[in-house]
């Protein structure tokens, strides 16, 4: 029981409120299209959250290898937990936690493999790859961002559609496109305060391929991209009007936008960073909202 806080700082438990999000999102949709099972759609949630405390756990493992996590300034929503340099806990005993979570995530997605056949093996491809790969591969190349928006975005949206029983149409793609632009500037502006610390782990992001202006304007790009998503499919009819409630939250961005436009070269302020979070639940959250609304 001693050691519950120390599994639950390396899963990094507070941001586990993500993959709640993105189920609602895909089910949401599934559901608008006329397919849904509650069993199913808690199921996916399972397995969605234990690749994610996969991913975390994994992530922090290599950061205390590499020495990462040993130069980083953290934040609330940066920098890692802190747990294994504080000895809390092994990387070792964290390694097998992580492979523990992968492994149930796994399973989950075979089961769901023999009951709606093969379209589910190439999320499970790119999901597998992503979690084995992203710390000491992906994000050292580049695309680590690319990745954080597809297995922890786009993917896991479309799969909750997928998994409902029928296949996933234009509403389930129009609701996991935000989810992509959304988490791939999740990842992103977490990079920033992290960048020193990187340098030193030899990761090679986005903050440090491009410099930091060049990829704050990314990040401002991905942003203002996630609501004209939204209002591009509700005008082409892929999502019902409801949803165009869904862009409300991108009014937290003042904050974040303010600071990529103006000063990236500073820190980010902390209450950017929130601002960032809380906007990519909340997004998620509504199209959840008004596409079970839309239906009913």
């Amino acid at each position: 029981m001693s050691r519950i806080p120390a599994y639950l700082g390396v899963a990094r438990a507070p941001f586990l409120l993500l993959p709640v999000t993105l189920i609602a999102a895909g089910g949401a949709a599934g559901f608008y299209e006329g397919h849904f099972s509650t069993a199913r759609t808690v199921l996916a949630l399972v397995g969605l959250v234990a690749l994610h405390v996969a991913v975390n756990v994994l992530n922090e493992v290599s950061d205390m290898r590499t020495g990462v996590d040993l130069h980083t300034r953290r934040t609330p929503f940066s920098g890692g937990s802190g747990t294994l340099p504080a000895g809390q806990l092994t990387p070792r005993a964290a390694r097998a936690f992580g492979l523990l979570a992968a492994l149930l995530g796994l399973l989950i997605g075979a089961w769901f493999y023999t009951r709606v056949g093969w379209p589910i093996l190439p999320l499970m491809a790119v999901g597998g790859f992503a979690v084995i790969c992203y710390t000491d591969a992906l994000a050292r190349i580049g695309i680590g961002e690319v990745f954080a928006g597809l297995g922890l975005g786009l993917l896991p949206v479309w799969g909750a559609a997928l998994v409902q029983g029928g296949r996933p149409g234009a509403t389930a793609l129009a609701a996991s496109l935000p989810a992509f632009f959304m988490t791939f500037n999740l990842l992103l502006l977490n990079e920033f305060p992290d960048e020193t610390a990187d340098r030193i782990g030899k990761r090679r992001h986005l903050v440090i391929v491009l410099g930091r202006r060049a990829a704050a304007l990314v990040y401002a790009l991905a942003a203002l991209a996630a609501p004209a998503a939204i209002v591009i499919a509700v005008g082409v009819r892929a999502l019902p009007p409801y949803c165009l409630a869904a862009t409300l939250p991108s009014l937290l961005l003042a904050k974040p936008l303010r600071w990529a436009l103006t000063t990236p070269e500073s820190e980010v302020p902390v209450p950017a960073l929130g601002a960032n979070v809380v906007w990519n639940l909340a997004t998620n959250a509504l199209l959840a909202i008004t596409l079970a609304a839309s239906r009913l």
